[in-house]
């Protein structure tokens, strides 16, 4: 990847994590894909070097940096040959501590942030629901008001890490939703503790086509009860709040999806280079050449687009001026982009290779596996358009 016009934090952070992932060579994450086995010594190694807590506040102990420095240490990340299960490993502990930080109470900074930082805690962010999917404000998981706290009911899908994770950053209704003036209203954040020998928590690992390394869960909560001091802010102001940590995500998955994108073309371009056939190496002939040239073109296009919403991002929390809407379309566009060019260079990284292309050796097609996830989470490309339509183009809602 070309890195003219970074920063000299962003290449900074682009070297030292890059150091770190050459200790976790392909043969890591090939085994821990297959085993479905949780990568914690890599976590664990990130974490000793400070990197989980880039962008929280250096008072909290974090790094201080933006989501900027963060999107580059994900791109880096996946780049590196770990992909998507890597970034995946550390993705929730970045962007669902961003709402905690900017809106949790100082007991709730001081017990909880230190820990995810040092690695001694991991996290997960608990929203998506199997009956509500991109419908947020549909969710159904009730938090009610009981002695000393609340009491949680409800189901939540696609929960990644929650098998190890301490901690659950947790979206849930405090007010029925017949009982608000808006849909948006009546949601609560809460920064629960997963205790497994607690009744009322039970989680089930879904099988699952790539990124094999991080559990994926359906998260099911019967009466669950947790303490008054886990609720972040203010109640039924929930949703206001994971959209600082919805547009982080997004930057986030964008650079994740280049540095898969870019790991994938570098070792096509490096096979076509060697591979002879009919007496000359497979890249002289344009067929090879131009889509894995065309690839290169498309992340670089992707680039500009996910590190431009990046910096939007950071700039808005101190500059007034910068409107949450236009934060949301730039991140929401950087990833579409990115999840694309993302796709592209994985598919013809596969095909570049042929009949090897499918040996698990090659690691193309575990990227190629990996390289939909872009594509379908944190939100649906159907759903991204949805929303260029309507706040770009001024279209009608459609939803």
């Amino acid at each position: 990847m070309e890195t003219t016009g970074f920063t000299e934090n962003q290449l900074m952070v682009r070297e030292a994590v890059g150091q770190i992932c050459s200790q976790f060579p392909n043969a890591y994450w090939q085994e821990h894909d297959q085993r479905e086995q949780d990568p914690t010594a890599f976590h664990a190694a990130l974490a000793k070097a400070g990197w989980l807590g880039i962008a929280l506040p250096e008072s909290l102990g974090g790094a201080g940096l933006g989501i900027s420095e963060a999107t580059m240490m994900m791109q880096t990340i996946a780049e590196s040959g770990a992909g998507m299960a890597g970034a995946q490993a550390i993705h929730a502990n970045v962007y669902a501590t961003q709402p905690l930080a900017e809106f949790g109470t100082q007991e709730q900074l001081r017990e909880t942030i230190p820990n995810i930082i040092s690695g001694k805690w991991r996290a997960c962010f608990g929203v998506t629901e199997p009956d509500a999917g991109l419908d947020t404000l549909s969710l159904a998981t009730r938090a009610d008001k009981v002695d000393g706290g609340y009491s949680i009911t409800g189901q939540k899908i696609w929960i990644t890490c929650a098998q190890v994770a301490s901690k659950m950053v947790l979206l849930a209704r405090t007010t029925p939703r017949d009982r608000v003036r808006r849909p948006s209203e009546g949601l609560s954040l809460f920064c629960i503790s997963l205790d497994r020998n607690q009744p009322g928590l039970t989680m089930r690992r879904i099988k699952k086509m790539g990124g094999r390394a991080v559990d994926a869960n359906e998260v099911f909560l019967d009466n669950y009860r947790v303490p008054a001091g886990t609720l972040i802010g203010e109640e039924g102001k929930g949703f206001k709040m994971i959209l600082q940590g919805m547009n982080a995500e997004r930057c986030l998955l964008a650079g994740e999806a280049l540095g898969l994108g870019y790991a994938a073309l570098s070792r096509a371009a490096a096979y076509a280079r060697e591979r002879v056939v009919f007496g000359r190496p497979i890249g002289m002939n344009q067929s090879i050449a131009h889509p894995l040239a065309d690839a290169h073109l498309r992340l670089e296009a992707a680039k500009l687009a996910t590190y431009h919403a990046a910096r939007l991002y950071d700039a808005s929390k101190t500059d007034a001026g910068i409107k949450q809407d236009a934060v949301g379309i730039a991140a929401n566009s950087a990833k579409y982009v990115a999840a694309e060019a993302a796709f592209t260079a994985c598919e013809r990284a596969v095909l570049t290779h042929g009949g090897m292309g499918y040996a698990a050796e090659y690691d193309v097609e575990r990227w190629f596996r990996e390289s939909l996830v872009p594509r379908i989470a944190p939100v649906s490309r159907e759903m991204i358009l949805n929303y260029i339509g309507e706040k770009v183009l001024g279209l009608p809602r459609s939803y």
